[in-house]
């Protein structure tokens, strides 16, 4: 005799399989189902294929419009962002959204212009207004961080960048292992060091690759030059690569100097300045200096040259975060210590190997 959800999902007149079903199949708890729905990351591959396939043959589907009538909940989702103009806040921000229509929500997005204590909370209470079940905030400054530490937010949340001490759950990309995957890149061509030119250090992922490049250089028992801080924008890299170039000629002209021959931008934007400014100097990258940037915008391949980078995985984070902040309102846990931390990939262009001959 058929259990009741198998013959659920085609015949008249029999209930279509519910999550308590899949778990009941796979053998797993409601919670677990719930996460692997979520794509959580903390989910054992094995169970991961044993609940997969419990849905395929039960035919289970997550009806979304049902959820809402029984449980009176608005499927609807707050995120509080900050400078969205900037492709990492923006690509997160795109990356939350995306994942959470795959999850059944809608999402309600604030933007801020800054991070003080009274815009965060007329922003969390114009959220709650539209009820908004639980609230993503892209933390991306100090400043948001101690505006965040004087609020008592009334809803489940998830950060979205890590480096901080709050008591609220995070996901982040690891920066400090993306700057360390650059500067050993640089370091394993050869390179006597790597200098660095830093986003504003007020931003909690360029204190983090300030940090791993650093790290790395003092590892490899590499002269540590002092970085050179820009503002994310091409046009303060173009500056700088002025400074960088005209340190390269000065030290050319010194018997036995070093000048710069490989650098660490902190971001593709101010990296598509510094190849400029090099170029305009008459210098060749990567044969006179090297450069790797930071992000894998989508222009970077057409750079010129074509600029090795590191990328970060925004679709991962939207849905490490939305999964998250989705397992705490499923089952109304905390867990304020939870890390989800993403790990970056660097991409090898031709801005930092030279061209056979």
């Amino acid at each position: 005799m058929p259990r009741g959800p198998e013959s659920a999902a085609g015949a008249p007149g029999t209930r279509p399989p519910t999550m308590a079903d899949v778990a009941q199949r796979a053998g797993v708890s409601h919670q677990t189902v719930s996460r692997v729905l979520s794509d959580h990351p903390h989910v054992r591959e094995v169970t991961r294929i044993e609940v997969l396939r419990a849905i395929e043959e039960l035919g289970y589907r997550r009806n979304s419009s049902a959820r809402a009538l029984v449980t009176r909940r608005t499927l609807t989702l707050g995120v509080v962002a900050c400078h969205p103009t900037l492709f990492g806040p923006a690509s997160t921000l795109l990356g939350l959204e995306e994942a959470a229509r795959e999850e059944g929500y809608m999402v309600s997005t604030v933007n801020l212009r800054r991070y003080t204590r009274s815009a965060l909370s007329d922003a969390i209470d114009h959220l709650r207004d539209r009820g908004v079940e639980g609230i993503v905030v892209i933390v991306p400054q100090r400043e948001a961080v101690s505006a965040l530490k004087e609020l008592k937010v009334p809803l489940p949340m998830v950060t979205v960048e890590g480096g901080h001490d709050l008591e609220i759950p995070s996901v982040s990309v690891d920066q400090q292992l993306g700057a360390r995957l650059a500067t050993g890149h640089l370091l394993a061509a050869g390179h006597p060091t790597v200098w660095h030119v830093a986003g504003p250090m007020d931003w909690l992922e360029a204190e983090a690759r300030c940090s791993g490049w650093r790290a790395a250089l003092k590892e490899a028992g590499a002269p540590v030059p002092e970085p050179l801080v820009g503002d994310w924008t091409p046009l303060s890299g173009y500056r700088i690569g002025q400074e960088l170039a005209g340190r390269v000629a000065t030290n050319a002209a010194q018997p036995h100097a070093q000048g710069p021959t490989a650098v660490f931008v902190a971001n593709d934007q101010m990296a598509l300045g510094v190849l400029r400014a090099l170029r305009e100097a008459g210098l060749s990258v990567p044969d006179d200096v090297a450069v790797v940037g930071f992000d894998d915008i989508p222009e970077a391949e057409f750079f010129l040259p074509p600029l090795t980078t590191i990328r970060q995985n925004f679709t991962a984070v939207g849905q490490a975060s939305i999964g998250l902040l989705v397992s705490l309102l499923d089952t109304n846990a905390t867990r304020p210590g939870e890390r989800v931390v993403i790990p970056p990939s660097l991409i090898i262009r031709a801005s930092s190997v030279p061209a056979a001959r």
